[in-house]
C-alpha cells in the first residue's frame, strides 16, 4: 500500500519549465514502478511518462517525448516529472500512480496537481 502526493503544479508562461514531484509514504517505494498521467478538462486520462523500479527504464508519451523526463530518488520516495518548452495544450491536471507489483495496472493514485500553461 502506498499514499501519493503531488507538488510543484502552478501557472508558467508557454515556453517556460516545472518540474513536479510524487512523495510516496512508507518504505517500499522501489519495490514500485512510477507513471505520470494528466487529464485535462473535458477530456480523458491520458499517459505521460513511465520509470522502472531502478529507474532504468522510461517511457514517454509521443507528447511529452524530448520535452520531459521522469527521474525517480528512491532514496527519497519520490518520482520527478521535469517539464521543459511547456505549451498551452500541457495544461491539466497531473497525477502520479504506482503500478502494482506484478506491473499488470496502476493501483495507486495521487490527487493531483495543476499544471496551468497560458499563451
Amino acid at each position: 500500500q502506498v499514499q501519493l502526493v503531488e507538488s510543484g503544479g502552478g501557472l508558467v508562461q508557454a515556453g517556460g519549465s516545472l518540474k513536479l514531484s510524487c512523495a510516496a509514504s512508507g518504505r517500499t517505494f522501489s519495490n514500485y514502478a512510477m507513471g505520470w498521467f494528466r487529464q485535462a478538462p473535458g477530456k480523458e486520462r491520458e499517459f505521460v511518462a513511465y520509470i522502472s523500479r531502478t529507474g532504468g527504464t522510461t517511457y514517454y508519451a509521443d507528447s511529452a517525448e524530448g520535452r520531459f523526463t521522469i527521474s525517480r530518488d528512491n532514496a527519497k520516495n519520490t518520482v520527478y516529472l521535469q517539464m521543459n518548452s511547456l505549451k498551452p495544450e500541457d495544461t491539466a491536471v497531473y497525477t502520479c500512480a504506482a503500478r502494482n507489483l506484478a506491473e499488470t495496472r496502476y493501483d495507486y493514485w495521487g490527487q493531483g496537481t495543476q499544471v496551468t500553461v497560458s499563451s
